[in-house]
């Protein structure tokens, strides 16, 4: 008999070799028909796999992250084997799931799949999903994959399995397709009831420009029709909430070929939201006891060097640049520049906890296919900042830190979000991450009991933290549904340790602070992107990039109109005039395409007075004001979001 462990730490007791499924159904038969797959030892496994020995088990349904990637893993398969009835010889490089379905890099020779050839292919994946054909994994030598995909032709699969250590490749099949997958997958295809292929797109093979490209279908599948129509529902208002498209609309920001693809160019109206972002930071930091410090663009080689970064991060920095004799890269985070600004500033236990702040900008090698629009740059301006800390103020520290995001979720209307917990996994020490065990687990701990003390909704991710210690990833839904990662909250036991940092603690003795990395409000660019969609451009009246214009009826207003628009603006309210020669629904229609939170119309009798006519932006005419009335009107709304 061996001991299955479960989530709530009850015990149940089976025979050797006992499925994951075999639990569920001995809990309860609807459990068991409700469960995708199942995490054994934090291993995501087949429900079908048997357990030889004692084991810790969660059973994984579809409202678990990690049984959706089961579910969509397993679509993958399914539509591959769909595509290898229409297009036979057809070759498949890989058919990962993503953060919304899955897709399948595939080589169809000289044949071309196009949008309108999705139709029938999903078609086919519905008939294959009805006849319940099971995933069925096999284990194989290295020698016999490497034949049976060579004698299939498949180039592809067969450069991934010369890079697999022999004794850990398996094949999935399910109906008449076979696949090199380590899985896991889905009981049987029946689970697949609603299936819709989204979109065909160019990849090369592997992400490497200079190799093949590869024809790549996006789709995804659910195992409800009403969880589908939802989705395609929220997808159809997402495109009306497209940042790029509003972005353009709003002439908020642009990109130029001259410039270089994923550089934005920030408009004055986007420069204006983020001047409003930098205050809103600047003002609650340092009422939270930060200071503010700024660093140069680029630095030496041998600082990254001695961060770690190097090697860990090269891949997503830009190559270097030669000078002097010796490399300079451009500045892909801001975090050693800072530690060199504590070096130089050598505190005590009693300048702890120091908090260094900056609106830093970074460069990240993002690959040209990966570029998408301001949520995917190579030019990112990040609202960063580091603690360091002694262990005992660790706690206080890290929840404070979190109170700053519940505090910036109220500000923006967030309601739903969850703090992503990545911890290390021992089996890549000194390979994915800095190789000291015993530091990972004590602040692994530290970070647990913050999360759980603070009854902070989170999920615990196991193999995805940075480098150099544990991290949280803040999730967050946008008014539609829309799932973003917008902000990182993370700690940092390793790069003190390497770069000497140190204080002097109360026994007069040299101690190593702790440093947390954060930044509540990510980067501009995908935070602004972000709020772009969120709001559909109609940003609150604090934040849009102009919150009023002056509308005058006629020309002989326009004297009138200038005078209000001055004061207005030296008041610090960002304001236009529309002095065309339209007509006055005409220029509010205009207003209101725009999305200017107020328009402020003057006539004969606003002009003959201090007052103007309001209308709201979507709501219509909210009354005559003074201008002075309405000034304190629009500094109450900020002042209300800055004191909050």
């Amino acid at each position: 008999m061996i001991t299955i462990t479960l989530p709530d730490n009850s015990q149940k007791q089976f025979p050797e070799g006992v499925t994951s499924y075999q639990v569920a159904e001995s809990i309860s038969k609807r459990l068991a028909e409700a469960v995708l797959a199942a995490k054994v030892n934090d291993e995501v496994w087949d429900l079908n796999r048997p357990i030889a020995a004692d084991a810790k088990l969660k059973l994984l349904k579809w409202d678990e992250d990690e049984g959706k990637m089961a579910f969509w893993h397993s679509s993958a398969h399914l539509m591959a084997e769909a595509l290898e009835f229409f297009y036979p010889g057809i070759k498949f490089g890989i058919g990962p799931p993503v953060e919304n379905g899955f897709y399948y890099d595939v080589d169809t020779g000289d044949r071309v799949i196009s949008t309108e050839d999705l139709g029938k292919i999903e078609e086919k994946m519905k008939d294959l999903a009805r006849q319940n054909n099971g995933y069925v994994r096999k284990d194989i030598s290295k020698k016999d994959a490497l034949e049976y995909f060579q004698k299939k032709g498949d180039e592809y699969k067969t450069e991934l399995i010369g890079e697999l250590e022999d004794g850990k490749i398996t094949l999935y099949t399910q109906g008449n397709f076979i696949d090199l997958c380590r899985g896991p997958h889905l009981p049987n295809t029946g689970f697949i009831k609603a299936i819709k292929l989204l979109n065909v797109a160019g990849a090369y093979w592997r992400g490497d420009e200079s190799r093949k490209q590869l024809t790549r279908i996006y789709g995804i599948t659910f195992p409800q029709q009403k969880l589908l129509d939802d989705y395609l529902k929220m997808l159809e208002e997402a495109k009306k909430r497209d940042h790029r498209k509003i972005g353009r609309e709003l002439k908020l920001f642009t990109f130029d070929d001259d410039v270089g693809s994923g550089l934005p160019l920030w408009l004055p109206r986007g420069g204006a939201i983020i001047d409003q972002l930098e205050k809103l930071a600047r003002i609650t930091e340092t009422r939270a006891g930060y200071v503010r410090v700024r660093t140069p663009h680029i630095a030496k080689e041998s600082m990254y060097r001695t961060s770690g970064h190097l090697p860990y991060y090269a891949d997503s920095m830009f190559p270097p640049m030669e000078l002097e004799g010796g490399k300079y890269y451009l500045k892909a985070m801001n975090c050693p520049h800072h530690h060199k600004i504590y070096l130089s500033l050598n505190p005590s236990y009693r300048d702890l906890p120091l908090r260094l702040a900056e609106y830093g900008t970074c460069y990240r090698y993002e690959k040209s296919g990966e570029l998408f629009g301001l949520m995917r740059v190579r030019s990112l301006q990040m609202n960063d900042a580091h603690i360091y800390c002694t262990r005992q103020q660790f706690a206080s520290e890290f929840r404070a830190v979190n109170d700053l995001y519940l505090n910036y979720f109220k500000i923006f209307g967030i309601d739903k979000y969850v703090m992503r917990f990545s911890t290390h996994h021992p089996s890549n020490l000194g390979k994915k991450y800095v190789d000291m065990p015993e530091l990972w687990i004590e602040t692994e701990n530290m970070v647990r009991k913050v999360l759980v003390e603070s009854n902070i909704p989170f999920k615990e991710v196991s193999d995805e933290a940075a480098f150099y210690g544990p991290k949280i990833d803040v999730q967050v839904w946008s008014a539609i549904g829309k799932e973003f990662t917008l902000a990182t909250n993370q700690v940092d036991f390793a790069q003190p340790v390497r770069f000497g940092l140190s204080y002097i603690n109360k026994n007069n003795q040299a101690d190593t602070p702790i440093c947390i990395h954060r930044a509540p409000l990510g980067t501009h660019e995908r935070f602004i992107g972000f709020l772009i969609e969120h709001y559909a451009g109609n940003f609150p009246a604090w934040l849009a990039p102009d919150q009023a214009i002056v509308l005058p009826i006629s020309e002989k207003h326009n004297e009138r109109a200038s005078t209000i628009s001055a004061f207005l603006n030296n008041s610090d309210i960002r304001t236009f005039i529309d002095g065309s020669d339209n007509k006055i629904g005409k220029k509010i229609r205009d207003a209101e395409l725009m999305k200017i939170p107020y328009m402020l119309i003057i006539g004969d009798k606003e002009a003959a007075g201090n007052s103007v006519a309001v209308r709201k932006h979507g709501a219509g005419d909210i009354g005559i004001m003074s201008v002075e009335d309405f000034t304190d009107k629009l500094k109450e709304e900020e002042r209300i979001v800055f004191n909050r």
